[in-house]
């Protein structure tokens, strides 16, 4: 099976982390949750649901992992701040292998510079963000572009999920 890697920091949406995760793991997916110091607890923004953070970018080379899962909420703000996981994120998106980001997650992607060209989606609130970025934003529950899925909300979960799943094979 594939093994994955979800980057997260404190304020992540709850369900954009955790039914991902879910979903992949009870695929056979190996799940690796990602962070700023490995060891420490995250909240969900909501506050109903925690991770524990396994292991940091420095601890995998992006050519470790088959997949790039980014959730959204506060999250992908914290991470676009920094540096290693800007460079881990871009150098995995150079790779060609599989890309997903639901929600917020696209700031992470549009830090890394990784966007241009590319048809998306997003929560409202970043489509400014990501047209300036050089994307072709559109409204749909999912998007995929050759490797890169976008989905815009928790509403779009599953169709997110059975994307992932489906171009994991």
């Amino acid at each position: 099976m594939s093994k994955i890697a979800m980057p997260i920091a404190e304020g992540y949406e709850d369900s954009e982390f955790q039914v991902p995760y879910e979903c992949l793991r009870r695929a056979g997916h190996d799940v690796v949750v990602l962070g700023l110091e490995k060891g420490a607890t995250v909240h969900g923004k909501k506050g109903k649901s925690k991770a524990e953070i396994e292991a940091t970018v420095s601890d995998f080379k992006p050519e470790d992992f088959d997949a790039l899962v980014i959730a959204g909420g506060h999250a992908p703000d914290t991470l676009r701040l920094i540096g290693p996981m800007v460079d881990f994120t871009r150098q995995f998106a150079a790779s060609g292998r599989h890309l997903a980001a639901i929600c917020h997650g696209p700031q992470l992607l549009i830090e890394a510079e990784v966007v241009k060209g590319r048809t998306m989606t997003s929560w409202p609130s970043i489509r400014k963000d990501l047209i300036n970025a050089g994307v072709v934003w559109v409204d749909q529950s999912v998007v995929e572009d050759v490797n890169l899925i976008t989905s815009r909300k928790p509403d779009d979960l599953d169709a997110f999920c059975d994307a992932i799943l489906k171009q994991l094979g």
